[in-house]
């Protein structure tokens, strides 16, 4: 069990009255025809992707109508486009599956949000690169409204993601640590912090590259407690940084390949190794030894799953969703490196989001 330094409080909810009628916001854009990037084919997103006027259907009682604020382009996002994840949603489609929203009106069945409420999607396929939509309330997840719009429009897979993988696999305790690959991605930069607010030490594996400096110097900001290269995981330095901290328990896989192999050779006997991401493209290279002489075990993560298989499960839902509000409020967790792109601009940001050694996540501003 992820044990943070210093306990977050559970603040009371006041589930509001049912409505009799729909309740609007003063600030809804009458008129105004939503937009949004949307796909009929699998594809390269440059080539498929487009901005279209989108109909919101009449609210019904059970449903809310948003205003999107933000949205990010993940990884899975780009390979949804492209027709390899796999959960795909039926074409058409609006891209996105992260991000967060400004509630404008309810339906009258509507209890737990209220117009001027901030939303996130519970779980994938809500289509979140659009200016507006209406979703059913079960779809939604109220954040507070007092985190920075970056946080909450990244908050509901990296974070949630990198809370998972330190918290069900291994108990770790504060002066514990783990080693990790693509520690400059969003889940590894949650990692770092999320880690680093529990007393756990990181160590932190990148591929090498023109900027490493600047790299390193970012995650060490962040809290990490050491930042290797790739190439350096079979140098005798590595021997170097446990003479301080103890052999990692926990190795958090998002790679693949020969990286990974490397890796899980500076893992403890009878530690577990998480993979949860695959950027290489290649599989998980395991020596026997590794199995017969240090009994390491080997799980998979997917942020999908666990929402799905923890629907009827609110209370873990919500008490991680307070234990990431609640570090973000103290300045212990940040959104990721962003960059903030205009919707209209959208190309540009999928373009980017596709480029090698990306270390800055594209935000659509909506």
């Amino acid at each position: 069990m992820l044990r943070l330094l210093r306990g977050a409080r559970t603040p009371q909810v006041r589930t509001p009255p049912v409505r009799s009628a729909p309740v609007r916001a003063r600030s809804a854009t009458a008129g105004t025809p939503p937009l949004g990037l949307l796909y009929e084919r699998h594809g390269e997103p440059a080539a498929v992707v487009q901005l279209k006027e989108l109909e919101v259907p009449k609210l019904g009682d059970c449903d809310v109508h948003v205003k999107m604020l933000a949205a990010p382009i993940n990884p899975a996002d780009i390979n949804v486009i492209q027709g390899t994840y796999p959960l795909l949603p039926p074409l058409p489609a609006v891209g996105g599956n992260e991000g967060v929203g400004e509630v404008l009106e309810v339906g009258r069945r509507v209890t737990a949000l209220k117009p001027g409420d901030r939303v996130i999607p519970a779980d994938a396929g809500l289509g979140t690169w659009r200016t507006q939509g209406a979703f059913p309330e079960e779809m939604l997840l109220k954040v507070p409204s007092d985190i920075p719009v970056l946080c909450a429009a990244t908050l509901s897979v990296n974070p949630c993601t990198a809370f998972r993988v330190l918290a069900d696999f291994e108990s770790l305790a504060p002066g514990d640590s783990i080693i990790q690959n693509a520690a400059n991605s969003g889940v590894g930069q949650a990692v770092i912090q999320i880690a680093r607010a529990s007393g756990i030490k990181t160590i932190n594996v990148v591929r090498d590259r023109p900027e490493i400096p600047k790299l390193v110097e970012r995650l060490m900001a962040l809290g990490a407690d050491h930042v290797v290269t790739e190439e350096m995981l079979r140098k005798p330095e590595m021997k170097d940084i446990f003479k301080s901290i103890p052999r990692p328990r926990l190795a958090l896989n998002c790679v693949g390949g020969k990286s990974t192999t490397e890796m899980l050779r500076h893992l403890q006997p009878k530690g577990t190794m998480v993979t949860y991401g695959g950027m290489a493209k290649q599989p998980v290279m395991v020596p026997v030894s590794a199995f017969i002489f240090r009994d390491v075990r080997l799980r998979g993560f997917w942020m999908t799953q666990w929402r799905k298989d923890h629907a009827q499960d609110q209370e873990s839902v919500a008490a991680m969703m307070d234990a990431l509000c609640q570090l973000i409020r103290r300045g212990q967790l940040t959104a990721p490196a962003c960059t903030e792109v205009p919707l209209q601009d959208y190309r540009a940001a999928l373009e980017a989001s596709m480029k090698p050694f990306v270390s800055s996540k594209q935000i659509l501003l909506l």
